[in-house]
Formats: structure tokens, C-alpha cells, sequence
């Protein structure tokens, strides 16, 4: 029995749906489902009503719901204990980071850190999205740092935990360039002949921003995809070889635009195309119980103090 389908079952049993419960999980929902038959063949026994809408939880299930709540704590609290008796670690900072983040954002902001608030020990945790967050959840990590948008908030409770701005980021489509610097590839396309469109995974955060994007056009966008990974690195380095067009963070390809490898890939007449995310820290608030390491706390009053 894995720890993930304890979490996945603690979510349906609070959502009470298995789609918005795929979706806040960042998994599709066949997958979903699965870890859920996983658990109950585990369990040897129904957890969940499946002829009642909203979902309800069999007798069985209310009592898995309850012991799975103390057992996620309590190995929560014990992961927070061990790492308490390192205290070598006290002066490291531990960040949860998703993917495109550690590549593109990250280090120019440690940079900058480095300059305005000192040099910093880190160690760093590349994932996706919902295992950042959950990293954080199980106190795995000091800091986590994630894109924000209105439309798409990450599940924390704000009064477990405490939130920094600490800067934006812009995602917007880029194409590499012909001979006259201008995009091989471009919206809005046509309905006979779509634009070559590399895309991201299902689940992916940037690829639900990049799907709200195309949503909100008031002009029809048509895209065919011909490629997907859940990596914005991965799109990137696709797009530079001429394979088609991506929503990319405008952090992730900078220098390729002061270069010149890739270019805007949307005329200046069609506006709406981009969407701009706010990047936040997010930190557990810290208790008697489970206090604050002194390193993270200092950079936690700094960031506070400077925030956007």
C-alpha cells in the first residue's frame, strides 16, 4: 500500500468527486479511479458508494477516512522529528520547486538573493506541481515556490500556511524564426491547416494556463498537437529546432529571444494571447511544535519585508 493512495482517498473523501479530486491530485481521472480500486483492494472491502452522487464513502471508508487522517500526520510529524536531529541541516534551506521553475526562475533568484540578502545553503527538490506542494504539506521542505494564478490556486489552507509574492512571470507562444525574423509558425492558424502545436502533458500546470489562454481567445485558435512532455525544457528545445510552436515562460527563453533563436508567435494585432502568473513562497506556519529553522526563518522576514 503506497502513502499516495491514502492522500488520493483523503481528497475524494473531501471533494466527494472523483474528477475534481483527478484534477486537484494532477492526475487524469482513469488514473485516479485505478489508485482508488488499488486502495480498496488493499483494504479488501468497498470504501466508496459509487451509486450515490455526490460521491459518499461506504461505513468502511468513514473509518479508513479517520485513520488515514492520524496516519498522514503522524508520519508528517515524525519526518519533521528526524529531520530535527540533523543539525547540519539546520543552515540549509530546503525548497520544493516544480520543473520549469528550478530551470528558468530559480537560479536568477538565488542570484539576486545572493546580492541583496547574503549567500544561502539550499537544497533543491525538482517535481511536478501537486508533489511540490505535497512536499510541502508533509514537511519535507522549508520552502515552496510554485506559480499562482487566479483561475488555477494551489489547494493550501491559508491558515496552515503563509504566503510571499515574488515576482511574475509572463507565458506566452514562441516560434524559432525564418530568415527575416519572423515566426515560422503563428496564431491563430486555420480550421484546414491548424499550427504545429508542442503541448504539455495532461495535468501539467502550464498546460492548463496554456488551455485557459486559448479558451479566453476571442479569436479561434487552431492548434494541432504533434508533441507533449510535461517539461517547459523540453518544449523549448523543441521549438528552437523548428518542430513547432509552445507557450513557454518568458524567463525559460530570454536569452534565446535577445539572440534572436525564437520570436513571438502571435501578430501584435492579436492580443490576449498571454497570461501572466504571479510566483509565490509558500512556507508552513511555523508552531512551538515544529519551529522554523533559523536560516529559513531570516529569509523568510527578508522576503516579506522586500515583497512584490
Amino acid at each position: 500500500m503506497e502513502t499516495k493512495w491514502l492522500e488520493d482517498f483523503v481528497s475524494l473523501a473531501e471533494t466527494r468527486s472523483f474528477s475534481r479530486s483527478a484534477q486537484l491530485r494532477h492526475v487524469t481521472q482513469p488514473a485516479f479511479s485505478r489508485r482508488i480500486q488499488a486502495l480498496e483492494a488493499w483494504a479488501g472491502t468497498d470504501l466508496v458508494d459509487r451509486s450515490s452522487y455526490p460521491t459518499r464513502l461506504t461505513p468502511a471508508g468513514e473509518t479508513l477516512y479517520a485513520q488515514s487522517m492520524e496516519m498522514l500526520q503522524a508520519l508528517q510529524s515524525t519526518r519533521a522529528m528526524l529531520r530535527g536531529h540533523s543539525s547540519a541541516a539546520q543552515d540549509v534551506i530546503d525548497f520544493a520547486v516544480p520543473h520549469t521553475l528550478a530551470f528558468t526562475f530559480f537560479p536568477q533568484w538565488v542570484s539576486s538573493l545572493r546580492d541583496q540578502f547574503g549567500p544561502i545553503k539550499s537544497r533543491l527538490s525538482a517535481l511536478n506541481v501537486h508533489d511540490a506542494a505535497m512536499r510541502l504539506v508533509e514537511g519535507g521542505c522549508d520552502l515552496l515556490i510554485a506559480y499562482h494564478h487566479d483561475a488555477l490556486p494551489l489547494q493550501l489552507d491559508l491558515e496552515r500556511y503563509q504566503m510571499v509574492t515574488l515576482g511574475k512571470e509572463v507565458l506566452s507562444p514562441y516560434s524559432k524564426p525564418d530568415g527575416d525574423a519572423e515566426p515560422i509558425f503563428r496564431l491563430p492558424g486555420r480550421a484546414g491547416q491548424p499550427v504545429p502545436y508542442l503541448g504539455y502533458g495532461p495535468g501539467a500546470y502550464l498546460g492548463r494556463i496554456t488551455d485557459l489562454i486559448v479558451r479566453q481567445s476571442r479569436t479561434p485558435i487552431h492548434l494541432e498537437r504533434v508533441y507533449e512532455t510535461d517539461m517547459a525544457e523540453g518544449l523549448r528545445v523543441m521549438a528552437l529546432e523548428g518542430h513547432g510552436l509552445a507557450f513557454l515562460p518568458h524567463s525559460a527563453v530570454q536569452k534565446d529571444l535577445r539572440a534572436q533563436r525564437l520570436v513571438k508567435a502571435v501578430p501584435a494585432e492579436l492580443a490576449g494571447l498571454e497570461m501572466t502568473m504571479e510566483v509565490r513562497a509558500y512556507r508552513q506556519l511555523p508552531s512551538a511544535r515544529e519551529p522554523s529553522k533559523g536560516a529559513a526563518q531570516a529569509l523568510w522576514d527578508f522576503l516579506v519585508h522586500t515583497a512584490h
